[in-house]
C-alpha cells in the first residue's frame, strides 16, 4: 500500500504555514524553479525565493503579487492579458505534488535518486553530468549563488538535511523537463525555459538516460507505471488545463495526499473559478428559467406560515416612487413631489381596478455617494439607486414619515395596503452603519488584489470617514470587489466588500454585511421589525443570498465550493466552522420573530436559484418570486411551465399558492416589450390573475409603457402616452377578474387539466384549470401559441393528496362539483357570451373547445337548470335550448330561452283612420321638404 503522502518526511527546504487565520488547515509551502533571466526581467521580490532558488508562495496573496509583477511588465510590452494568480498557484501545487511523489517513490525504493545519479555518471561520464548540473545551477540559481555568495561548484558540493545537493539538483532537473513538456505551462515558459540548457549541456542526454534508468526500476504503485510515467500523467490526462490537472491529481491521489493537501487542491480549483469570474463575469438574472424540481426538499422540514384572510386575495402593483410622482405631476398638471400629495383620484383608480396592494419602490433615504457616482458617470439627473441605502428612514424629499402616514391612511380607506422593500444583505457604501459600525461589514485589512488603486474622489459626506471606489471603475475597465474605507481620527484603513450575488458584477455603490456575526443578524432583524410596524407587506430583495448555503458559497466557501466571488476562497471555512458561526437559518428566525411581534405582515421573498419551494415551505415566507411564469410564457416554453406546475402539484400544492407571478419586474423589460399589447398579452395576463399565487402588475404595465425604469431614475426618460386601448382592454377583460380574485386564490380545489386533441395527444400549449370558492366556480382555458387547436378538457394532472399521502387525479365534473343530471349555464368573461352544456356530457366526456391563436376563455357564473323545466307546456325546455345552440354561445341564455319559449300574445292590428293618415302624410311631407332644403344648403357650401 502507498502511504498518504502527507505522512512522508519533507525536504528540508519545505516549511509550513496556515492557509488562513480562521482555519486549522496547514499547508506546505509550494515552490518551483524560476530562471535567472526571468527573475531579473520581472524583479520578483526576494521574499518569494527560498535558499535553493525556488519560488515559494506562503499563501495565495503571495501568488497574486508574483502574477501582478508579470502582468505589469507584460503590459508595458503591449500584452494586455493579465497573468492569473490561480495559474501560478496551480503550477506551484503541481510541482510540490510531483516532489512528494518522488519522496513516496523513494520510500518504496530507497536510494533510487542516488542510484540514478550513479547510473548517469557511468553512462555519460561524471564530467558531462557535473557540467549539466553546474549550468542548471547557474540558470536556476539558489539565493546564495544568485547573490554571488557561493559559486555553483561550492553549492553542488554541499548538502541539506543529509541529502547531497547533486542529488537534489538532479531531481530539480527532472522536474524542469516535466514543466517544459507540459502543454498547460506553455504561457509561462519564460519562467523555466530549458532551451539554453539544452544547447550548452548534456541535459537532453541526462533526461533520456533517466527515462531508461527508471524504466528498469521497480514500478510505481499498482499500475505498473514508471516513476516518470507517474510524474507525467497529470499533463497527459489534461494537457491544456491546469485546473484539469489539479482535478486529475485530486481524483487519483486525493486519498493518499491526506485531508490537508486535498483541501489545498480543492482551494486551487476554487481560485481558478474565481479568476474566471473576475475576468468575465458569469451572466446575470436574465435568461431562461429552469424547471423547478423538489426532490431535495424532501430532506427539509415543512413549516408553512399561515395566511391571514386578506393575503390570498392580494393583488399588487409596483410603482417606482420618484418616476410615479413625476408622471402624476404631468397627469394632474400640478407639482406632486411628496407621498401626501398623491391624489385621492389615483387611489380611487387603483381600487376600481381591484388593486389591493401598492408596492412603493425607493422610499428609503438613499446613499449620497451612490447618486454622486451615477452623476459622475454621466447620469446628471440620477438619484441614488433604490437599493443603495443611507438608512431605513422615509426619504426627506418624499415627505418623510408624516407624508407616508398620510398616504397610508388614505390608501387603507380604500382597502389598499402599502408595501416596501428591504435590502438586507447590504447597505450603501456611505451608510450610517458603515461609519458607525464598520466591523459589521465584510472587509480585509489589505487590498485583495495588488493592482487595485484608490486615488479617486472621496465619496463620504461624513467627516468621520473617507470612502474611495477602486480607480478602474471610473474608466469602466474593471469592477473591483472592494472599496477603501478610512476611519478618522485613527486612520484605520479597511477594504470593504461590495454587495454581490456572484452572478455578474459587484454592486459598486453598496457594502456587504457580515452575516457570520450575531450582532449583525440582530441589527437587521430589529430593522425588519420596525419596517413591519409601518408596512403590512415587505418585499426582501435578493433574499436567496441570505440562505445559509449561499452565505457560505458566496462569502465563506468550503474547499472545492468557491469561485463565486473573487478573492473569497482564501477566506473560506469548513462546514463545521460555518455551522458554529451561523447555527440557524436567518430567514426562519426573521419569519418567527415577525409572526410573534408584528403578526399581520406578509413577507415576500425575491428568491431564485431553485430555492422557491424552500423559502415558503421550510423558511416560512408567505410568498416567493416565480420568475418561470414570465420567462417561460414569454418564450412559449409551455411544456416546461406546465411541467413546473405539475412538479409543484405532485410535491405540495400549497407551494403553488405562494408564488408571486409577474409579467415584468424592475430588473426586466416591460410587459409590453415582452408580451406585446394584444391577444397574447391579455391571455398571459388572464393567467396572472386567475392562477393561485400573488399577481403583481409592473409599473406602467396597465398603461402600456415600454420604458424600463432604472432604480436611479428621478423621472421617465421617454415621453410616453397612455395606451388607452390597452387600458380599456384591462377594464373589459382583466379588472372584472381582479374583483373575483377569491375564486382563484386558493389551491384546495385547484386542478390543472391536460388538453387532449381528437388524435389523443396532449397539447402542451394549452393551459386549462379550474378552481372553486364556496359555491362559485371558475374554468380557464388559454392557448399560448400562434396556431389553432381543438380538443377536450377532461382529466386533471396528478396532485398530492397530503391527507392520504398519495397522488390523485380527478375529472372535470369532479373539479367543478357538477351534478350528474340537468344542464349548466356559464359565462365566458372574455367574449361576454353564455353557454349551456349537459352536466352528464361534461362529467363523462369533458368540455370540447376550439381555440384560435392566443385565444382565452374564463368561464364563471355557473348555474344549474333542469332539462325537465316546462315552458308553455313544452317539455325539456333547457334541453331544447342546448340542442338548438349546438355548443355555440349567446349574449343571454335567458334571452335565448325566452325567444324560444316565452308566451306570444296575439295583437290586433287596426287600420289608421283618415285624420291620422292625413297627419302622417303632412309630417312625412314636411320632413321631405326639410331634407331637400338641407341638400341645397350643402351644395351651396361646397360651391363656395
Amino acid at each position: 500500500m502507498i502511504k498518504p503522502l502527507s505522512a512522508l518526511p519533507s525536504l528540508g527546504c519545505y516549511t509550513t504555514s496556515s492557509i488562513n487565520p480562521k482555519s486549522e488547515i496547514t499547508m506546505t509551502l509550494f515552490e518551483f524553479h524560476i530562471s535567472r533571466r526571468a527573475r531579473k526581467k520581472y524583479q520578483f521580490d526576494e521574499s518569494l525565493f527560498s535558499t535553493d532558488g525556488r519560488a515559494v508562495f506562503a499563501d495565495y496573496p503571495a501568488a497574486r503579487h508574483f502574477a501582478d509583477k508579470m502582468t505589469t511588465m507584460r503590459r508595458r510590452k503591449g500584452d494586455a492579458a493579465p497573468v492569473p494568480a490561480s495559474d501560478i498557484n496551480a503550477m506551484g501545487l503541481i510541482d510540490e505534488i510531483l516532489h512528494l511523489l518522488v519522496r513516496q517513490y523513494e520510500k518504496q525504493n530507497p536510494g533510487a535518486m542516488a542510484r540514478a545519479l550513479q547510473w548517469l555518471d557511468a553512462q555519460l561520464g561524471k564530467l558531462p553530468v557535473d557540467n549539466t548540473q553546474l549550468k542548471f545551477t547557474n540558470d536556476f540559481p539558489p539565493l546564495p549563488v544568485y547573490h554571488g555568495e557561493l559559486n555553483e561548484e561550492n553549492y553542488l558540493s554541499g548538502s541539506t538535511s543529509g541529502l547531497e545537493h547533486r542529488q537534489i539538483t538532479l531531481e530539480e532537473i527532472l522536474l524542469l523537463y516535466l514543466s517544459n513538456v507540459n502543454p498547460a505551462y506553455q504561457p509561462y515558459l519564460e519562467l523555466f525555459d530549458d532551451k539554453k540548457l539544452k544547447r550548452i549541456s548534456a541535459y537532453p542526454q541526462v533526461i533520456r538516460n533517466l527515462q531508461t534508468f527508471f524504466a528498469n526500476q521497480p514500478a510505481f504503485g499498482e499500475g505498473g507505471e514508471t516513476l516518470i510515467d507517474i510524474l507525467r500523467s497529470p499533463a497527459l490526462a489534461s494537457p491544456e488545463s491546469l485546473s484539469g490537472q489539479l482535478e486529475y491529481i485530486a481524483k487519483r491521489w486525493g486519498a493518499l495526499l491526506g485531508e490537508d493537501f486535498l483541501l489545498r487542491l480543492l482551494r486551487g480549483l476554487d481560485f481558478v473559478r474565481e479568476e474566471a469570474t473576475l475576468r468575465t463575469g458569469t451572466g446575470g438574472a436574465q435568461g431562461k428559467a429552469p424547471v423547478l424540481e423538489f426532490n431535495w426538499l424532501n430532506q427539509e422540514y415543512e413549516r408553512f406560515s399561515p395566511d391571514k384572510d386578506w393575503m390570498p386575495r392580494l393583488v399588487l402593483v409596483a410603482k417606482n416612487s420618484y418616476v410615479w410622482l413625476d408622471q402624476l405631476s404631468k397627469k394632474y398638471q400640478r407639482w406632486i413631489k411628496t407621498l401626501d400629495q398623491i391624489p385621492d383620484e389615483e387611489l380611487d383608480t387603483l381600487r376600481q381596478r381591484g388593486i389591493t396592494g401598492l408596492w412603493l419602490i425607493g422610499l428609503w433615504e438613499r446613499s449620497r455617494a451612490s447618486a454622486r457616482i451615477k452623476q459622475m458617470m454621466g447620469q446628471s439627473d440620477a438619484v441614488a439607486s433604490a437599493y443603495s441605502l443611507m438608512s431605513y428612514e422615509i426619504a426627506a424629499d418624499l415627505g418623510g414619515w408624516d407624508a407616508l402616514n398620510n398616504l397610508r391612511w388614505r390608501a387603507w380607506q380604500r382597502g389598499i395596503r402599502l408595501s416596501a422593500d428591504m435590502v438586507p444583505n447590504h447597505m450603501g457604501i456611505d451608510s450610517r452603519w458603515i461609519v458607525e459600525h464598520p466591523d459589521w461589514f465584510l472587509s480585509l485589512p489589505y487590498s485583495p488584489y495588488p493592482d487595485y488603486s484608490f486615488n479617486g474622489p472621496d465619496l463620504s459626506s461624513d467627516p468621520r470617514a473617507s470612502i474611495f471606489l477602486e480607480d478602474h471603475y471610473y474608466s469602466k475597465s474593471d469592477a473591483a470587489v472592494v472599496f477603501q474605507l478610512r476611519k478618522y481620527p485613527t486612520n484605520e484603513t479597511k477594504y470593504v466588500y461590495h454587495g454581490n450575488d456572484g452572478t455578474s458584477m459587484p454592486w459598486n455603490d453598496t457594502a456587504q454585511l457580515d452575516y457570520s456575526k450575531p450582532e449583525v443578524r440582530e441589527a437587521v432583524i430589529q430593522t425588519i421589525l420596525n419596517v413591519a410596524r409601518n408596512f403590512p407587506i415587505i418585499r426582501f430583495d435578493a433574499a436567496m443570498t441570505l440562505a445559509k448555503k449561499h452565505i457560505q458559497r458566496l462569502w465563506f466557501p468550503e474547499p472545492g465550493a468557491g469561485g463565486a466571488i473573487p478573492s473569497r476562497s482564501e477566506h473560506g471555512v469548513t462546514r463545521a466552522e460555518f455551522e458554529a458561526a451561523i447555527p440557524n437559518e436567518f430567514w426562519r428566525e426573521v419569519v418567527d420573530r415577525v409572526a410573534a411581534e408584528v403578526p399581520d405582515t406578509l413577507l415576500l421573498a425575491e428568491a431564485f436559484w431553485l430555492m422557491e419551494g424552500f423559502f415558503v415551505r421550510t423558511l416560512g415566507m408567505h410568498r416567493v418570486y416565480n420568475s418561470a411564469f414570465m420567462h417561460m410564457l414569454r418564450d412559449e416554453d409551455n411544456a416546461k411551465y406546465r411541467q413546473v406546475m405539475k412538479n409543484v402539484l405532485e410535491f405540495d400544492p400549497q407551494v403553488l399558492k405562494r408564488f408571486v407571478n409577474f409579467m415584468n419586474n424592475p430588473d426586466e423589460k416591460t410587459a409590453a416589450e415582452q408580451f406585446g399589447t394584444t391577444d397574447k398579452y391579455f391571455g398571459v395576463c388572464t393567467l396572472l390573475i386567475t392562477l393561485p399565487g400573488l399577481p403583481m402588475f409592473g409599473h406602467g404595465q396597465i398603461e402600456g409603457h415600454r420604458e424600463k425604469y432604472g432604480m436611479e431614475f428621478r423621472r421617465p426618460m421617454w415621453d410616453e402616452s397612455v395606451d388607452e386601448g390597452l387600458v380599456r382592454g384591462h377594464e373589459g377583460r382583466i379588472f372584472p377578474l381582479t374583483h373575483r380574485r377569491a375564486i382563484f386564490a386558493e389551491v384546495d380545489n385547484f386542478l390543472l387539466y391536460d388538453f387532449f386533441t381528437p388524435e389523443g395527444a396532449v397539447n402542451e400549449d394549452v393551459f386549462a384549470y379550474s378552481n372553486r370558492y364556496g359555491d362559485e366556480r371558475g374554468l380557464v382555458v388559454y392557448h399560448n401559441k400562434y396556431t389553432e387547436t381543438r380538443g377536450w378538457v377532461k382529466t386533471s394532472a396528478a396532485f398530492m393528496d397530503k391527507a392520504a399521502d398519495r397522488l390523485v387525479q380527478k375529472l372535470l365534473g369532479q373539479g367543478l362539483g357538477l351534478p350528474g343530471e340537468g344542464y349548466v349555464i356559464f359565462k365566458d368573461y372574455v367574449s361576454g357570451l353564455e353557454y349551456i352544456r349537459s352536466c352528464r356530457e361534461l362529467v363523462e366526456k369533458g368540455l370540447y373547445v376550439d381555440l384560435k391563436a392566443y385565444q382565452c376563455h374564463v368561464f364563471m357564473d355557473w348555474r344549474f337548470v333542469s332539462g325537465e323545466q316546462p315552458a308553455l307546456n313544452e317539455p325539456n325546455g333547457w334541453k331544447a335550448v342546448c340542442e338548438s345552440l349546438n355548443g355555440a354561445g349567446t349574449p343571454s341564455m335567458q334571452g335565448k330561452y325566452d325567444e324560444m319559449f316565452a308566451p306570444r300574445v296575439a295583437t290586433k292590428i287596426e287600420k289608421p283612420k283618415k285624420a291620422a293618415k292625413k297627419r302622417v302624410a303632412d309630417r312625412v311631407g314636411a320632413e321631405q321638404k326639410k331634407g331637400r332644403s338641407k341638400k341645397v344648403r350643402s351644395k351651396k357650401r361646397k360651391s363656395e
